[in-house]
């Protein structure tokens, strides 16, 4: 069985954002977070941890784009 998720303890924050599409999850990322930082990968199931307003947060995408 193939882990789903990646991330490593505490890489994954208290705050999640989870838009469907795993591009999308990447756009916020990059374009709304300071220094994201791509934790997990595992499936094209795309999570970045950033600072949004001083507040660590956790951008995940729920499914992969092709479903």
């Amino acid at each position: 069985m193939t882990p789903h998720i990646e991330a490593k303890k505490n890489e994954i924050k208290k705050t999640v954002l989870m838009p469907g599409d795993p591009l999308r999850a990447k756009y916020i990322a990059e374009n709304y977070l300071k220094n994201p930082i791509l934790v997990n990968s595992v499936r094209n199931i795309f999570a970045y941890t950033g600072t949004y307003k001083d507040k660590e947060i956790t951008v995940m995408a729920s499914r992969n784009g092709n479903s």
